[in-house]
């Protein structure tokens, strides 16, 4: 088993690594095996627990590691754990990979995603390509979406998959081998400027869960820069690990951050009646379209 003191060198920490854990004890050990075969200088790796049931075994297979251990005394919600995470880096870390602990990082994949925003200025953001554990790509750069696509695919995606609101509200630019910007990328893994993501004041807690990653997109090109979409490195995101018991629940919160995307997006007053289908689109799809159980 790797320990993140392999990483440590004289130079400046000019990267950091945060991940939030929730139940999560049995992915985060090879999450850090990943993050220690980087081979990174001097990476800083933090995380931070949501006060879950298996809050105490993590904690120690993190401190068996060497990494920082922020255990809260609350689950506040994965956007504001990362918050909590980026606020107790040094100041000299410049980046920060933002991460799921069900993701493997391959080798190469960290230096690769620093060195593009080193010599990219105008990039706030770059996710590596994310693959299935079936070696199938995940989708993980995406449009921003809209209000309409957002009703259609809330409404029909269930009985009509492939319906055009469903297929724009889903398209994806995760295919291909060439670096091309994306209105966002998926949170489960993405380096980020530091000093942007302090702009922007992180992620907006707001939601507790989904749809961070979707709006901290929105509002890193709204400002001026540009989310970039890496395919030559990638890492493996074996997904879902933390909410599959959950996934009623999930299910709700999903569709509430949804609605809540969408009213910031779309916040004036002749916009109401869109958000008002929105929103009826899904309780609809939540009560009346879910398959039984």
């Amino acid at each position: 088993m790797a320990t993140l003191g392999t990483m440590s060198s004289q130079n400046p920490e000019r990267a950091a690594v945060v991940t939030v854990t929730y139940n999560s004890c049995a992915q985060v050990s090879d999450f850090l095996d990943s993050v220690a075969a980087a081979a990174i200088p001097a990476a800083t790796v933090t995380v931070v627990e949501n006060n879950s049931p298996e809050a105490e075994p993590t904690g120690q297979i993190v401190s068996d590691f060497g990494a920082n251990f922020l255990w809260l005394p609350e689950n506040v919600g994965y956007g504001a754990a990362m918050n909590r995470g980026v606020d107790t880096l040094a100041p000299e870390s410049e980046h920060v990979l933002l991460s799921n602990p069900d993701v493997q990082l391959h080798p190469g994949t960290l230096p690769a995603l620093v060195r593009w925003l080193d010599e990219h200025p105008e990039c706030a953001a770059v996710g590596p390509k994310l693959l299935n554990e079936d070696g199938t790509v995940y989708p993980s750069a995406r449009a921003v979406p809209s209000l309409g696509n957002g009703i259609g695919h809330a409404l029909f995606a269930r009985f009509w998959p492939n319906n055009p609101w469903s297929r724009h509200y889903r398209a994806d630019d995760s295919y291909g081998d060439q670096p091309r910007p994306a209105g966002w990328l998926s949170g489960a893994c993405l380096l980020v400027r530091r000093d942007m993501f302090a702009q922007l004041g992180g992620f907006d807690e707001g939601f507790f869960m989904y749809f961070e990653d979707v709006d901290l997109g929105y509002r890193i090109g709204k400002a001026g820069w540009t989310n970039t979409y890496l395919p030559e490195v990638s890492a493996v995101h074996t997904g879902g690990a933390s909410t599959r018991s959950e996934s009623d629940r999930m299910l709700r919160v999903h569709h509430q951050s949804a609605s809540r995307f969408m009213s910031k997006r779309y916040p004036a007053w002749y916009y109401a009646p869109l958000r008002l289908g929105l929103r009826v689109g899904l309780w609809a799809r939540f009560h009346l379209l879910r398959p039984s159980r």
